[in-house]
């Protein structure tokens, strides 16, 4: 474009009046590579091609071919030169920008920091300028650079990032775009060099680039942008007034009330959230204004915890209409699912006060589902209903009377005021309809007043004489008595039915428990405690305790009560005839049939606690057989592996005693060997012992603050390897590492020593240093063959080879011994396939903390 095109555009510009705010495009990357430099290019190219006036006004290629590439033919800005520190570095010149006056800028990596003496800190405030001149930009940034994600990054990474920017710049973005790339496919391309120089190549696919490491930053940055798309969605509906909820996302809310089912609550909220990807759970709970409803702030402390644990977030609001204000919330969460708990309320209350907040949730939920989920409190713990007392029990013949006497005298008026002589037998029925109603309500002892006190009444208000208790003909006198007995006989019937349904509840019940019993032992795992949980649910006792003969505190559940009421059961018997255990009751005596299921209880616990012992015992005898698998492979190893520089040493001090007119080359020769076998016999028992230690956990570590270079330094000098052999790549800011100097070498030694084995022909190994968050790492890379992954745990057993072959090389304790002393050192040691072929070792070692911890000299 010619200066003359450029000035007409701006005069033309001018006369429009007053310029608009330009667009800013932001595309979002995981981490360096993914492409969005070459994706801003791509881009400019195109909208060129357009006729579009577009310019480069900042680009790195990082030295990559393909980026360098997409800049041919887009017109780009000279940068500002500048000296800092004697070196000349290149920025954004924004007045060479504003001066061009173009379209559209291209401005690579938003969250740059400009040199000392820029005219802004930032290179986002010189985008900022453009935008604010008329100037499209189109940018790239890293999830990483987002101040919000700066610490979530470092914990992933543990590399804390220089440069950020506020979140307030990229959600300022007329677009963001993420330009995604597979983690697998990314490091590909960092192996082919198309991301860094070969020489960074492995330190950045053993660090940043970790497979796990580019997962988590790729869901990192997918989230990032799923809430900006979120919160400009509910933008969008508020400015256009739209309440009704678009389901673009699971969205679950959770309502708590304090009780005990919240954590269930919770969890089911949870599994939901979990089956569609960018699921989030909610919970709320619903305070009253005058902060007097029921609730328990333990309860809450402890369930908002829980909701943080699983990723979720929790709120608290106000409001007397419980159902509105729930429903109201979700609506606008924009929730798809609202899940709450069974009610707690008895049937009787539920009959008297209305169906309850749960069907009132369900009518005004609108589009959102609603899971009404079942919990403990509700009744779904197995609790044996008493068979003492009345059937119905007193609540209910409590009701009963209270039915007699308050229906009685309105039926007596009622029909008295209607009365007639041809009236007696209607009268009669109705009374008899009022004592099927009470018997049906309180059972017998009810019913019988109730048939008492009607045929009182019956004789009192309509036989002759009247308002007498008198029976002036015999027929009625045997008319009321009849009464009387049907009235009882109907009760008695009721009774008797009420108290088989409750034999039969409890039967079921039984049932129940002694399923749920079995199921915890054939579960095995905290069958013990299971058992006794269930025991006190099941007999509604304050506590249960088991405990060992000697007082020992086995497994508990509840509390013992203040009176010292308590009933002690034997558990079990052991080999001397004594109890295995005591089973320790607080609360009311158990009566006849409890305490026959309570036998049965009693003896699933005792199988329990065999199970338990035997399963202890099964772990003593592994680690016995552990153990003699290492005895007899120490005896196979004595006898096979030692034997050679044993006879070796044996022979040459034999031959020097026996033999009088050596020559001086030959007592020299005899004498080399047989010092070259006893060292080899001292190192093979050296190993031994070491193992054995490892093996027993007696390793005795004495871990000092050192420089892990000056270690592997002396290393690579004991094994006599030279820079053909060994390539150092050292991280000059590593910090001194916590561990045993004489411990590390030797691991050092081993792992260094195979891998120089196995490296090909001419080829050297890498040994390179670098900080992963708290811990240092040494890596040991060769280009060898490698070993199948199926195959890494296999290293590290004690006298194994690999291939199991090669007998001359020891006694194949190397990398046992290795990983056993780094363990020690409170490290690890990890295998790991190399990038285009090989193996290598990860050595990781703590930090040093503090600075009073002396250096290893």
């Amino acid at each position: 474009m010619t200066p003359e095109r450029t000035g007409q555009e701006q005069t033309l510009r001018s006369a429009q009046g007053p310029r608009r705010r330009g667009r800013l495009r932001v595309l979002l990357g995981a981490a360096p590579g993914v492409g969005k430099t070459f994706e801003m290019l791509a881009e400019g190219r195109r909208l060129l091609q357009e006729g579009r006036d577009v310019v480069i006004a900042v680009v790195e290629t990082h030295g990559r071919a393909a980026t360098l590439a997409q800049t041919i033919g887009v017109p780009e800005v000279p940068r500002r030169l500048s000296v800092h520190r004697g070196v000349e570095l290149s920025e954004l010149d924004p007045d060479a920008v504003l001066e061009r006056s173009p379209e559209i800028a291209l401005v690579d990596e938003l969250a740059h920091t400009n040199i000392p003496g820029s005219r802004h800190p930032k290179r986002w405030q010189d985008v900022d300028e453009l935008l604010e001149a008329g100037i499209d930009v189109i940018t790239t940034v890293n999830v990483q650079h987002i101040e919000s994600l700066h610490a979530v990054v470092e914990k992933i990474t543990g590399i804390a990032q220089q440069e950020t920017l506020p979140d307030a710049v990229v959600r300022g973005a007329d677009e963001i775009e993420v330009v995604d790339l597979a983690p697998q496919s990314l490091r590909d391309r960092l192996s082919a060099g198309l991301v860094y120089p070969a020489e960074r190549i492995d330190a950045a696919l053993s660090n940043y680039f970790r497979l796990g490491n580019l997962t988590a930053l790729r869901e990192l940055a997918l989230l990032w942008l799923a809430d900006e798309v979120d919160s400009a969605l509910r933008t969008y509906r508020a400015e256009q007034g739209i309440e009704g909820t678009w389901q673009a996302r699971e969205r679950v809310v959770v309502a708590l009330t304090g009780g005990p089912e919240g954590e269930t609550l919770l969890r089911r909220g949870a599994r939901i959230a979990a089956r569609s990807a960018g699921g989030e759970l909610l919970a709320v709970h619903v305070s009253a204004q005058d902060g007097l409803r029921d609730e328990t702030p333990g309860a809450l402390a402890a369930q908002r915890s829980l909701v943080e644990s699983l990723g979720g977030s929790f709120h608290q609001i106000i409001g007397d209409d419980i159902p509105g204000t729930l429903v109201e919330f979700a609506q606008g969460a924009d929730a798809t699912q609202l899940v709450i708990g069974v009610s707690r309320r008895s049937r009787l209350t539920a009959a008297l006060t209305g169906p309850g907040i749960g069907s009132e949730i369900i009518r005004r939920s609108g589009d959102i589902d609603v899971h009404i989920v079942t919990h403990a409190a509700a009744g779904g713990r197995v609790v044996l209903p008493r068979l003492k007392g009345g059937a119905l029990g007193w609540r209910r013949e409590v009701l009963g009377f209270a039915t007699a006497l308050i229906f009685g005298p309105l039926l007596s008026w009622l029909m008295f005021t209607y009365r007639s002589p041809e009236s007696i037998t209607a009268e009669v029925l109705a009374y008899q309809l009022l004592v099927v109603v009470v018997s049906l309500v309180g059972g017998l002892r009810p019913a019988v007043f109730a048939a008492v006190l009607s045929g009182i009444t019956l004789d009192f208000l309509f036989v002759a004489p009247l308002f007498t208790i008198t029976v002036a003909h015999p027929l009625h006198a045997l008319a009321l008595a009849l009464y009387v007995v049907i009235a009882i006989l109907v009760s008695l019937i009721v009774d008797q039915a009420a108290r088989r349904a409750r034999t039969a509840q409890r039967a079921a019940a039984e049932a129940e428990l002694l399923a749920a019993v079995a199921g915890n032992v054939l579960r095995g795992d905290n069958a013990v405690l299971a058992l006794v949980s269930r025991t006190r649910e099941a007999f509604s006792l304050s506590g249960v305790r088991l405990l060992s003969p000697e007082g020992e505190m086995l497994a508990s559940d509840g509390e013992p009560v203040a009176d010292g009421r308590a009933t002690t059961v034997p558990v079990g018997v052991s080999l001397t005839g004594a109890p295995r255990a005591l089973l320790e009751l607080n609360g009311e005596p158990l009566d006849g049939p409890e305490r026959r299921l309570l036998d049965a209880i009693v003896a699933q616990l005792s199988a329990a606690l065999e199970h338990t012992d035997l399963r202890a015992t099964a772990l003593e005898a592994e680690a016995l057989a552990e153990t003699d698998q290492v005895r007899s492979a120490l005896l196979s190893a004595v006898s096979h592996d030692l034997r050679r520089p044993l006879a070796s040493a044996v022979a040459a001090i034999g031959g020097l005693r026996a033999a009088h007119g050596l020559s001086a080359s030959d007592r020299d020769e005899l004498l080399a060997t047989a010092d070259e076998s006893l060292a080899t016999l001292s190192t093979l028992v050296t190993d031994l012992l070491d193992v054995s230690r490892v093996q027993a956990g007696v390793l005795a570590v004495s871990a000092v603050r050192m420089d892990a270079a000056g270690t592997i330094l002396a290393a690579v000098d004991e094994l006599g390897l030279g820079p053909a052999d060994v390539d150092l790549v050292f991280d000059p800011d590593l910090p001194s590492v916590h561990a045993d100097p004489v411990l590390l070498q030797r691991v050092i030694v081993n792992v260094l020593a195979n891998a120089h084995r196995h490296a090909p022909e001419g080829s050297r190994v890498i040994i390179s240093t670098s900080a992963l968050g708290d811990h240092a790492e040494i890596r040991i890379i060769d280009r060898g063959e490698g070993v199948p992954v199926e195959r890494h745990d296999e290293m590290f057993q004690p006298f194994q080879r690999y291939g199991d072959t090669d007998n001359t090389t020891g006694l194949g304790l190397g990398l046992a011994l290795s990983r056993g002393f780094t363990v020690g050192m409170g490290g690890s040691l990890t295998p790991e396939d190399t990038p285009g072929g090989g193996l290598t070792m990860v050595i990781s070692l703590p930090l040093a903390t503090g600075s009073t911890e002396p250096e290893a000299e």
